[in-house]
């Protein structure tokens, strides 16, 4: 297999952040390819489904970032061997995924029709989706979806998680972790806080 070559925007969050994250922890060397939101608006009609991520591999350009964390956890030792941890796992994937969807049916909004728009999207879907994950995460020892052993789906939560701490998404309160789950908050702490994340970061911010 050639260098796999991930091509996302260049910020750290959204659905190529864990990508990032899985294959740096795996120790996969990757081309990390970083473009500007004026250079996706030139480059879209080129990539599958319009979208981003794309993840070229021999030749082959591929999408949908859940697939590529589906198949870069075994080789980076993220992923569960038990079948029901597993499906949690997919299961987390994809409420994040749902997650995400809804929150970007809001960008391109502004004033008080962005203000309305991130409150419905608050309280009718962050909040129950955290009330929901929460009670996936209290069915383990934790701190992760899968007990003692991080995934790729602690990634993909943990992205999300962060990226409402930020203070970079408006009308989104930064301690609606804490406010919601304290299991969660304690995950998303986790991750950070894990060797492989930490240099990942340290390595991306000089």
């Amino acid at each position: 297999m050639t260098k796999p070559k991930l091509t996302y925007f260049d910020f750290h969050g959204g659905r190529g952040e864990p990508v990032r994250l899985a294959l740096s922890i795996g120790g996969i060397e990757f081309e990390d390819h970083r473009i500007s939101f004026q250079e996706f608006g030139q480059l879209r009609a080129e990539f599958p489904f319009l979208a981003a991520p794309v993840l070229e591999i021999d030749g082959k350009r591929l999408t949908q970032s859940n697939a590529m964390l589906r198949y870069f956890a075994p080789q980076a030792g993220l992923w569960p061997s038990d079948p029901m941890l597993a499906y949690r796992c997919d299961e987390v994937l994809g409420a994040v995924e749902d997650a995400t969807h809804k929150y970007t049916q809001t960008f391109g909004l502004e004033g008080d029709a962005l203000k309305a728009a991130r409150e419905a999207l608050v309280e009718g879907t962050v909040r129950p989706y955290l009330r929901s994950f929460d009670r996936v995460v209290a069915e383990t020892d934790g701190p992760y979806v899968c007990g003692a052993q991080l995934s790729v789906a602690d990634l993909k939560l943990f992205a999300w998680l962060r990226g409402m701490q930020s203070g970079n998404q408006d009308h989104v309160p930064t301690d609606i972790v804490e406010q919601e789950s304290a299991p969660l908050a304690a995950l998303r702490d986790a991750v950070a806080e894990h060797d492989g994340v930490k240099a990942y970061y340290e390595r991306v911010m000089k």
